[in-house]
């Protein structure tokens, strides 16, 4: 159980379906503070954040530049447990291709791509990848404490994360080839699939973040 001093903060920027991550988190820290906010002292002050995402990586990125959340996040990730979601994690690296191709925050070595037919061999690749897939542990982490290897998440993302420190893997998952699925460095761990869509595996690896402690 977290404790009541605990406060979760959920990092608005104007991008993501910041209820459903809300209320799954409510439902697995009895005792803690949960706050959805774009304010930066609320963000400061938090023992925890959780930077979700979606959409496209241009409106995300120009949001939270605007609102001087770039700071904040680079601040966060060295300071206190950083969860990273979907297009949270995207952000997190050097250049994305979405949209023409922008730079994103730079914060881990990597690059974001788009999912292509020619990825997979006998059928055409469906683009967005839609729905449950398996999930390799790649290596021991807190957060997937419980959860079983090769356990099915949600995802919904047409892009995927190259990532170029192969120690930062903490996940992977197949959709035509290989890509990432997580990374963790320190007390940031980030993940492609959304936790709070994936029933009780995803609830107990927010849980574990609700829990851990760096």
């Amino acid at each position: 159980m977290a404790k009541s001093s605990n406060h979760i903060a959920v990092v608005d920027y104007g991008m993501g379906n910041l209820h459903s991550v809300s209320k799954a988190l409510q439902k697995v820290s009895e005792g803690a503070k949960i706050s959805v906010s774009g304010d930066k002292k609320v963000l400061s002050s938090a023992d925890r954040i959780v930077f979700p995402g979606v959409g496209a990586i241009r409106d995300c990125m120009a949001e939270i530049k605007r609102r001087s959340l770039d700071v904040l996040i680079e601040e966060a990730i060295r300071t206190k447990p950083v969860l990273a979601i979907c297009v949270g994690m995207q952000a997190l690296v050097d250049h994305s291709e979405e949209n023409g191709g922008i730079d994103c925050l730079g914060l881990l070595p990597g690059k974001v791509h788009l999912f292509r037919p020619e990825q997979t061999v006998g059928h055409l690749l469906k683009v967005p990848h839609m729905g449950w897939n398996h999930v390799h542990q790649s290596c021991p982490h807190h957060l997937w404490k419980g959860i079983q290897q090769q356990c099915r998440f949600y995802f919904v993302h047409s892009y995927f994360v190259e990532i170029s420190d192969p120690s930062l893997v903490s996940g992977l998952c197949h959709y035509g080839n290989q890509f990432v699925a997580a990374i963790s460095r320190e007390n940031l761990f980030a993940v492609q699939f959304h936790p709070e869509k994936s029933a009780n595996s995803g609830l107990r690896l927010l849980k574990n973040f609700v829990n851990w402690d760096i």
